[in-house]
């Protein structure tokens, strides 16, 4: 296989124009190109008002490879083609008896869990929400009627925080074993688009990811797998530094010396029972900030130019990073094309804000977080779970602020920057459910955090014109832009520092930031537990 890079075409481009241009790039005649895949397509819009262009990663069989590698030999656009297929590291032995446990039925666990059943260690996964559908309406209960599920939200149930988002599915991790194949393959396989595997920003969308989710779990099934429902672990049982098993929240034990805690970032009842086990933890950064809102049409034409809703391009995004004059970073997080901003608290008299998109993008604001990085030492100083109240204080406020009935806080951006409060809307109709109140944001978040915001705002208009319309929204506050904890793993095993035989991963855990790093990670952990399983079995073997 070859893989030819940075072959670029005009945007309306015929499809039999990318063949012709495989050969006129290598050339060779038609005969000799055998066939070839797409395997990344982006766009050039730097010169978005004469030409987009289309630019391309292919890979191909041809006749002939090893003379046309050589013929190219100088060019870095033309080079061996990478194996990017899954290979499984072990098989569970037919006689297995222990199961291993995974807790938590996010990205991260449901990778974990799908490869370990591909294997067949048959795991059983325990997960504190319910299933996608008993979710959903659970979800939509908090944004029509104010009814607050805690066990079964946007943070928690079937398909974890990645669920009820944009469905994004890019990561900037260094992937060496191109795990992110793996992931991206087997969502197809349950139903997701197939131009994810190779469009430059894949998403999914929150309602064809629902069904996603259900199909993978009934694989897991399928291949001799248990999944458990309301299944809330409150305890961890441990001896001699080894854990031995689980109790969950209705009284029951499970034994298994294999555990992986594919927590959420939200899980806090989890992470102080893990602190009160004395499981190794420590407070991690993250940010905090608040969703902004613009007609999606003003981000289109900024980004896009002339080519503005263009179909093969779709809703245009952004990425936005200022450092502050009092030090702070200032970036947009998880921008939502065409979204809604969502209530996404899991605690009772807390507000927290999110962003969703479904696949078609097409709602009528894009919104994005706008966050500003914090520190433990120097913002939250304390013990490992310090970070975890430093939000909850933050939350509540946001609530109180909202009026106290799920509500969020909101203030225009030209108020905002002229520090007083909003009164009335403009242009701009904000999309969070069940309601914002327009006031003064500036108590909702830290002075440092404020005044950055304030200092950005301004001069992320000069890079997107019209960012920093006086009628643009903002609605507080955003807190789980990522964990604040990271329960500490060995680089090697990827077990716990102080508890062997448990794995952490994933968001909650500190190991991932989105659903396909999350998905990756879980991967890992699920080798790493399989092959620790099967050297366990045969030492003990040995030994006997």
């Amino acid at each position: 296989m070859i893989r030819l890079t940075e072959l670029a075409l005009p945007l309306d481009h015929p499809e039999s124009a990318l063949r012709a241009a495989i050969l006129e790039r290598l050339g060779i005649g038609d005969a000799d190109l055998v066939d070839f895949t797409v395997f990344k397509r982006s766009y050039d819009a730097r010169k978005k008002n004469t030409e987009i262009k289309f630019v391309y990663i292919i890979d191909l069989s041809a006749r002939n490879e090893d003379a046309i590698l050589a013929r190219f030999e100088k060019d870095q656009h033309v080079r061996p083609a990478p194996d990017t297929a899954y290979y499984p590291v072990a098989q569970a032995p037919s006689d297995l008896t222990e199961r291993p446990i995974v807790v938590g039925l996010g990205p991260c666990g449901l990778f974990a869990a799908l490869i370990l059943a591909q294997m067949g260690f048959r795991p059983i996964v325990l997960e504190r929400g319910p299933d996608v559908r008993r979710r959903t309406k659970d979800t939509w209960a908090l944004w029509r009627n104010k009814t607050l599920s805690p066990e079964s939200n946007v943070q928690f149930g079937e398909g974890g925080a990645g669920l009820f988002s944009d469905g994004k599915l890019y990561s900037q991790i260094k992937d060496p074993k191109f795990y992110g194949r793996k992931v991206m393959h087997e969502f197809i396989r349950a139903g997701a688009p197939e131009e994810i595997l190779y469009v430059s920003k894949p998403h999914i969308g929150t309602f064809r990811l629902t069904g996603v989710v259900a199909k993978m779990r009934e694989e897991i099934i399928r291949l001799g797998g248990e999944i458990r429902f309301e299944s809330k672990v409150s305890d961890l049982l441990i001896q001699n530094g080894r854990v031995e098993g689980v109790e969950l929240a209705n009284g029951e034990r499970l034994d298994s010396r294999y555990v992986i805690m594919a927590l959420g970032h939200s899980a806090r009842d989890t992470f102080r029972m893990l602190q009160q086990n004395d499981v190794f933890l420590e407070a991690k950064p993250f940010a905090i900030g608040f969703r902004i809102e613009h007609p999606q049409s003003l981000i289109d034409n900024a980004r896009l130019g002339k080519y503005a809703g263009h179909p093969a391009l779709g809703a245009a995004d952004y990425k936005l990073v200022y450092h502050a004059s009092n030090g702070r970073a200032v970036y947009s997080f998880c921008m939502c094309p065409g979204g809604t901003v969502v209530a996404a608290t899991s605690e009772p008299g807390r507000v927290v804000t999110n962003g969703m998109s479904q696949y078609s993008r097409n709602e009528r604001n894009a919104n994005a977080g706008i966050v500003v990085a914090v520190h433990p030492e120097e913002d939250f100083p304390g013990g490992p779970l310090a970070g975890v109240e430093f939000q909850e204080a933050l939350e509540s406020r946001a609530y109180t602020l909202g009026g106290s009935d799920y509500c969020a806080p909101a203030q225009l951006v030209g108020d905002f920057i002229k520090r007083i409060p909003s009164t009335e809307l403009g242009e701009v109709e904000p999309s969070y459910k069940p309601g914002v109140k327009l006031g003064d944001l500036a108590p909702s978040l830290p002075p440092y955090a404020i005044e950055a915001i304030r200092e950005a705002l301004p001069n992320f208009g000069r890079q997107i014109r019209g960012f920093d319309r006086k009628d643009a929204v903002l609605t507080g506050i955003e807190t789980r832009t990522s964990s604040p904890v990271r329960i500490t793993r060995d680089r090697t095993s990827l077990q716990s520092l102080n508890t062997r035989g448990l794995y952490p991963a994933g968001e909650g855990a500190g190991y991932a930031g989105g659903i396909l790093s999350a998905g990756v990670d879980g991967i890992k952990v699920a080798e790493a537990l399989a092959l620790a399983m099967l050297d366990d079995l045969e030492s003990n073997s040995g030994a006997t």
